[in-house]
């Protein structure tokens, strides 16, 4: 193979293996509505905006606030613990599960991704993993958080980091990639 010949036969490429969790009308359905209802619901109508991701099967607990621009792919994937906050133009790419603890920030524009691609399969193959964020997390504007990422309890991701791999809990933590730099301390 020279260097300018693709490795990568996107022919080949099969995912009828993977479980999307609901059959496909539902999955349209799922879309038409967020597509919809979401950008149309003022901030003030948080209310109607969980009770549509309950509907759609996401498990999310009381005083959740959710802007009306994020965005959910498979809500029937997302469990979000009582009072955390989702902010403008999140995405929660749910190609996996995804577990957001209590009283947790995800900021605006965030994105928590749960699938990738093999690089070193020829059939470019789908890979997914769960992410994991603990009780009491800030993961602030604009950062990537990689499949298979467990945040521990109270850690606080710093703006425009992208995390590939666990973080401890308790630990103030920024860059690409993204490190723990000092413990969070409380007052």
């Amino acid at each position: 193979m020279t260097n300018d010949e693709p490795f990568v036969d996107l022919r080949k490429y099969d995912q009828s293996w993977f479980d999307r969790g609901r059959a496909g009308w539902y999955i349209l359905l799922w879309w038409f509505v967020q597509a919809i209802a979401f950008p149309l619901t003022p901030h003030p109508f948080n209310n109607l905006r969980c009770a549509l991701l309950r509907l759609f099967g996401a498990s999310i607990g009381k005083g959740v606030l959710i802007r009306p621009t994020a965005r959910f792919t498979y809500p029937w994937k997302v469990t979000i613990g009582d009072y955390s906050w989702i902010g403008d133009d999140v995405v929660l790419y749910s190609l996996d599960q995804i577990h957001i603890g209590e009283h947790c920030v995800i900021s605006q524009k965030s994105y928590l991704c749960t699938g990738s691609h093999d690089i070193q399969d020829p059939a470019f193959g789908l890979k997914t993993a769960s992410i994991t964020v603990g009780n009491g997390v800030w993961i602030a504007a604009d950062c990537f958080i990689g499949p298979g990422v467990k945040i521990g309890a109270n850690a606080v991701i710093g703006v425009r980091s992208s995390v590939f791999s666990d973080i401890p809990s308790g630990q103030v933590c920024w860059g690409n990639p993204c490190v723990p730099r000092y413990p969070r301390k409380k007052e």
